[in-house]
């Protein structure tokens, strides 16, 4: 039953508030922590659960009045409201007890890159940036820029951002892949629409003990940094590419001054990159038990076509068509898209 599954939730969120509660806690800032995880990993559940209690007992007391010649049809008309909030909560606390994916609390990556369509893949890679911008400033998160490299007309060949903040994976995780857009380019006289491409990657941050890499593995180069950046650039070999030896993942990183700095950050990169590749192993090796989910997140796989002459946005996924694309990339509200992506998800997850 349904209200057994959810007592030890309760319980345990009752147990972790008391346990919060002692004046001791504070002084073992490693247990409080642990806590305040787990009491928010399971606060939803927990409060769901109780209401879906007491509407249980609210039903079963409300029964008890059906046959009383006085209140019979007043207790008709609020065995109705009862079962249909019954209901409601029984769906709420089933998406609440699907498996979790241990990545939603993470910060991410965000890596855009220009694909096929020459400067004008590089403008939508500006545009597309701007868009998750304005999103994480929505969402009450914040953005970092780790590295970028610009075109000569005020596009991004790639750029990478760290975006912190409140479950950003969870409602992030589904843009990787190639966004397509369809428009008129501002260098194009004769008024054609061009197709070009922007590849997405969402990367997991990852703490230095979740992905520990023996030095032996790494080949470390430094070279002078080339590009944009003003007086300093290209007077020191500033610049850093890791290569992660097995796998032959590379990254560069240059936007520093300080080799150090820029060593640290392609590091930090290599690690989510490399986080990421375990991860989709182990995805991998799952789904062939269970049902895929919404994407895979794979940058070849054409998710979204961003068509600015008919004002529409499409994804492909979930065939999901909204006719107001200006405004979505103005005002930056994706919502609308990612709870759709997520509603599907955890639709094919309940099976």
């Amino acid at each position: 039953m349904l209200s057994q599954r959810i007592k030890p939730f309760i319980v345990r969120h009752g147990e972790i508030a008391e346990a919060l509660a002692d004046p001791l806690i504070g002084s073992n800032v490693v247990k409080m922590r642990d806590l305040l995880k787990e009491q928010s990993a399971i606060a939803e559940i927990a409060e769901a659960g109780e209401r879906y209690l007491k509407t249980l007992a609210a039903v079963e007391e409300n029964r008890t009045l059906l046959g009383d010649p006085e209140l019979g049809d007043l207790a008709k008309e609020e065995q109705r409201s009862l079962e249909k909030e019954k209901e409601a909560l029984e769906a709420e606390i089933n998406r609440l007890l699907l498996p979790k994916d241990p990545n939603d609390q993470r910060n991410i990556y965000l890596e855009i890159r220009a694909g096929t369509g020459g400067d004008e893949a590089g403008l939508f890679a500006a545009d597309l940036f701007r868009l998750y911008c304005r999103y994480a400033d929505l969402r009450g998160w914040n953005t970092e820029i780790i590295s970028s490299s610009e075109n000569d007309h005020g596009g991004y060949k790639e750029v990478i951002a760290l975006i912190k903040g409140k479950g950003v994976y969870s409602r992030m995780k589904f843009e990787g892949g190639t966004h397509r857009v369809q428009r008129v380019p501002e260098t194009e006289a004769q008024g054609r629409i061009h197709t070009s491409a922007v590849t997405v990657a969402i990367l997991p941050e990852v703490e230095d003990v979740e992905a520990e890499i023996s030095p032996a593995d790494l080949r470390i180069d430094v070279f002078r940094s080339g590009g944009h950046g003003g007086q300093s650039v290209n007077t020191t070999d500033s610049a850093v590419r890791i290569t992660h030896i097995p796998t032959g993942i590379s990254v560069s990183m240059q936007d520093e001054k300080s080799q150090h700095k820029n060593k640290d950050k392609a590091l930090r990169i290599l690690k989510a990159r490399l986080f990421e590749l375990e991860t989709k192993k182990q995805s991998n090796a799952e789904s062939q038990s269970r049902k895929a989910q919404v994407g895979s997140g794979d940058r070849s796989e054409r998710i979204r076509t961003y068509n600015f002459p008919q004002n529409r946005l499409t994804d492909h996924r979930i065939g999901l068509t909204l006719y107001r694309l200006e405004e979505l990339m103005i005002a930056g509200d994706l919502d609308e898209v990612i709870d759709a992506l997520i509603a599907k998800s955890q639709a094919d997850a309940i099976g």
